[in-house]
């Protein structure tokens, strides 16, 4: 080390460590893709996990700034893949289906964010909201205002969060002031890619509200912007709702399908974030095999608002990848514990089961190969990023009780997604560094 290096910041999270080296099985609650590392050491060095070692064993070197989580959970942050920034507002309204639900609730909403003043506490609210339910990456709508991504964006590159943005494109059959134009919609999105895509861990995708809310021109402008800039990511909806999908076959005739509007825009690739994805059918998921696109399920939003049962076991045997979102505001929790308990009932509807291993999975490590990010994030490997949290295993005696009577580390992970919440959360670490505490861990 030179005299003007500074020495490494080393950190040490003492807990049971838990994350996945493959993909678990359909089903299989034994699985070989599960690493369970008990009582260890995760080994952070300026902000990067360069390994882990039994807690008995002595840290190598010395300098270590050690947080001692001793008995608790410790997990790769969630990864959230769709959810809606500005929705804070309308989480848990009352009583329509979707389309009825946005014009009655969201878009009135939104307006609110053409405000530098709204958008940029609306920014630091839900950006906070997210650590706070162990949230530490996120792919997520703010509004048609250039200014609601502008300082959601700059928000989170000040915490050093990963997160995928971008402003939302409404040019038709949205409120007045609601609506952008071609032009000018892209005039924003160059100004904004260009100054934030790939800054930090920062990411634009280019934002379609979904189809029916923007012409045929404004898709034909999207999809030249994903064609042009490299590694920039394309998020919609898609297939929620019948009264929607129906709405599309009218605006769109010439189209097969829902999704394949966005096909016929240049919208559908390795980066493209789908949401709901409900009503497909198997050709649509054959093109989701194809192009290497996503749908971000949201189960919780799927039941609030009565949308439909999404098939998981279809999607992945046709060859298509499968993330959770929590979807708030249609979504009732930020929480991806309550996320996962509703994607459990949603296939138990359908008589299948949904493992704790397979919902882990696919809000982390799974959610973070969808988005070519697993390099970075989604699991304890050397070299990813240190977005970790800390968790209790039980936050009350209804809780602590069931902890103590379960017989296998699958019963145990999944009676905590049925009964945890943000009240379990204990910290969140970004890049190693803390950005929530519940409680102060021992030093």
């Amino acid at each position: 080390m030179t005299p003007t290096e500074a020495p490494p910041h080393r950190l040490a999270l003492r807990g049971d460590l838990l994350d996945f080296t493959a993909t678990p099985e359909w089903g299989a609650v034994h699985s070989p893709a599960v690493r369970w590392r008990p009582d260890h050491w995760l080994l952070v060095e300026d902000g990067r996990i360069t390994g882990a070692q039994p807690a008995d064993a002595p840290l190598p070197g010395e300098g270590w700034e050690r947080h001692d989580h001793r008995g608790r959970l410790v997990l790769p942050g969630f990864i959230d893949t769709h959810v809606h920034s500005p929705q804070l507002d309308v989480i848990g309204s009352y009583g329509t289906e979707l389309l009825d639900w946005l014009n009655t609730y969201t878009f009135p909403a939104e307006s609110r964010y053409a405000q530098a003043a709204e958008s940029e506490a609306g920014a630091a609210r839900f950006v906070q909201a997210l650590l706070a339910h162990g949230t530490t990456t996120a792919v997520v709508f703010p509004t048609v205002h250039k200014i609601s991504a502008e300082l959601l964006m700059a928000e989170a590159h000040r915490r050093g969060m990963r997160l995928i943005t971008g402003k939302v494109l409404m040019d038709r059959n949205a409120p007045d002031n609601l609506r952008d134009d071609v032009v000018q919609a892209e005039r924003d999105c160059v100004e904004l890619i260009e100054r934030w895509h790939g800054r930090g861990r920062l990411a634009y995708a280019v934002t379609v509200r979904f189809a029916p809310t923007s012409t045929p021109e404004q898709l034909a402008m999207a999809g030249a912007l994903c064609a042009a800039y490299p590694g920039l990511y394309m998020q919609t909806h898609v297939a929620e709702n019948r009264e929607e999908v129906a709405w599309v076959q009218q605006l769109f005739p010439e189209a097969r399908s829902y999704l394949d509007v966005y096909l016929r825009a240049g919208l559908m690739n390795e980066r493209s974030v789908l949401a709901h994805g409900i009503w497909l059918d198997a050709e649509d998921r054959a093109v989701l095999r194809d192009t290497g696109a996503q749908v971000a399920h949201s189960p919780s939003s799927n039941l609030f608002l009565g949308s439909g049962l999404f098939d998981w076991r279809a999607t992945e045997e046709a060859g298509g990848q499968v993330s959770l979102a929590s979807d708030v505001g249609g979504g009732t929790s930020l929480s991806m514990m309550r996320t996962v308990l509703d994607a459990y009932k949603i296939q138990a509807l359908q008589g299948q089961r949904l493992t704790g291993w397979k919902a882990l999975h696919a809000a982390t490590l799974g959610a973070a190969q969808a988005l070519r990010l697993d390099h970075e994030i989604g699991s304890f490997e050397p070299g990813r990023l240190a977005d970790v949290c800390v968790w209790d295993w039980a936050a009350d005696p209804v809780a602590e009780r069931r902890m103590a009577v379960v017989q296998s580390l699958h019963e145990q992970l999944f009676a905590w997604f049925t009964l945890a919440d943000d009240r379990n959360l204990a910290a969140a670490y970004v890049q190693g560094v803390p950005q929530f505490s519940r409680t102060p861990p021992v030093g």
